[in-house]
């Protein structure tokens, strides 16, 4: 297992430039597998859930040509279908949470799916029901496994409908729209995700042949097609690690330029931070976050203490959440975390606490956090990264701490940050990684 080791307590300075968005990039990986022609994705990240997937459609059968550092070629003209069938196939997609996405496209093209039932961050229970409803609705049959863990999905023929999702789910979304492109006839989807992955996926497909209406919005429609093409496509910057960067700069005082954030894609996140009394600029389409020693949460109207809370798109991200938190435990006044989407995502607050955070965990869904205004800085520690979004949230608590600190299990960090030790050392952080 391996350990981050941070001096904290250095400013940092200079440019950095997010990587490419994970999320987005788990579902246009898998929408590769609707075409038996060339599909090129440029600004793929070299992370840990990326390459596992990457790796998975290899040994599928699908040929991957890596044409730069962060361009891959793919085609998948060629499916081992009985390595879908394998023991070594269900235990990685049971390792994997994106695998799920694959079911989609497997059926779409070829009738048939089996997967195990995914893992992922232990950030709380993540049913699958939308994914699945959604696309028995289109007429395909599930059977699942209850001992083995394991789903089987097949459909003879699909036909487009009308469907009313039960909750906007992201990869659900994604999945239902792969499952539709190449069913027979019209499929609305009502309350469907619209955030920015969705929405480059559905121009991706288009870009393939798809007929996909409504794009941005909670209400697409889908008219099917008999088969897909090859396309090239370029995946947004990381709105995630842009926030995290944002926080980063602000936690330690420092003055940081975030270069090519798609801005347009940002939605309300740089408002949000503004919430928090952090000072952003706007510079074409790079973020300047100015050196602040203090900064100071803002109030309702009415004066009461400020809630932060997570939304499906356009609202709030909850991958930022434990970000905000982190930042407001050294801002001046006090601020209500509101985390609705997942249930363990504030239990890492522990280990804030222990190194100093003023912070009131309610339940599993909020935490008061009182800001110190720089009074006193948190002390280093020793800890363990439950996750990828609270792993990076104790990173930028580390960096801006008194003393060292030691993060365990931070194999959960780069399974969303690429090269994060790399990165950060060439802005003044002092961080070394221990194997």
């Amino acid at each position: 297992m391996a350990s981050f080791v941070i001096e904290g307590g250095h400013k940092l300075h200079g440019e950095i430039v997010p990587q490419g968005a994970k999320n987005e990039v788990l579902e246009v990986i898998c929408a590769t597998l609707l075409t038996d022609e060339e599909v090129t994705i440029s600004n793929i990240p070299n992370i840990l859930d990326v390459n596992n997937l990457i790796q998975l459609l290899r040994d599928m059968g699908v040929k991957v040509e890596k044409k730069s550092m962060d361009t891959y070629a793919f085609r998948a003209d060629a499916i081992n279908f009985d390595y879908l069938e394998s023991d070594e196939f269900l235990s990685r997609c049971s390792r994997l949470r994106g695998s799920v996405m694959l079911v989609g496209p497997l059926v779409a093209r070829f009738g048939h799916a089996m997967i195990a039932k995914p893992g992922g961050d232990k950030i709380g229970r993540r049913r699958l029901d939308t994914h699945f409803l959604g696309i028995q609705k289109l007429g395909a049959t599930f059977q699942y496994d209850s001992q083995k863990n394991i789903f089987r999905i097949s459909a003879e023929h699909l036909k487009g409908t009308y469907m009313l999702l039960d909750e906007a789910s992201v990869t659900g979304t994604a999945n239902i729209l792969m499952t539709a492109v190449l069913a027979e006839g019209k499929t609305t989807i009502y309350n469907a995700a619209c955030e920015p992955y969705i929405q480059q996926l559905c121009r991706m497909l288009n870009r393939m042949g798809a007929h996909i209406e409504g794009i941005a919005s909670n209400l697409l429609t889908i008219e099917g097609v008999k088969s897909l093409k090859g396309c090239t496509h370029r995946v947004l910057p990381d709105m995630i690690e842009v926030g995290s960067f944002i926080g980063m700069a602000a936690m330690t005082g420092s003055e940081i330029t975030i270069k090519n954030v798609a801005s347009q894609s940002l939605g309300i996140i740089p408002d949000s931070f503004r919430r928090l009394g952090i000072c952003l600029e706007q510079r074409g389409d790079d973020i300047f976050i100015p050196q602040q020693e203090h900064y100071e949460i803002e109030s309702f109207i009415d004066g009461s203490i400020m809630t932060i809370a997570d939304a499906p798109w356009p609202g709030l991200t909850p991958d930022l959440l434990s970000v905000m938190l982190v930042v407001a435990t050294q801002a001046k006044g006090s601020v209500l975390i509101h985390q609705k989407m997942f249930e363990s995502r504030l239990f890492f607050v522990d280990k804030l606490i222990d190194m100093g955070a003023q912070i009131i965990l309610c339940d599993p869904h909020r935490a008061v956090v009182i800001g110190h205004d720089r009074t006193f800085r948190l002390r280093g520690g020793n800890m363990t990264s439950p996750d990828i979004r609270a792993g990076i949230a104790l990173l930028i608590a580390a960096l801006d701490a008194e003393g060292i600190s030691r993060i365990h299990n931070i194999e959960q960090i780069d399974r969303g940050y690429q090269y994060i030790e790399q990165r950060l050392s060439a802005l003044g952080a002092r961080i070394t990684r221990i194997e």
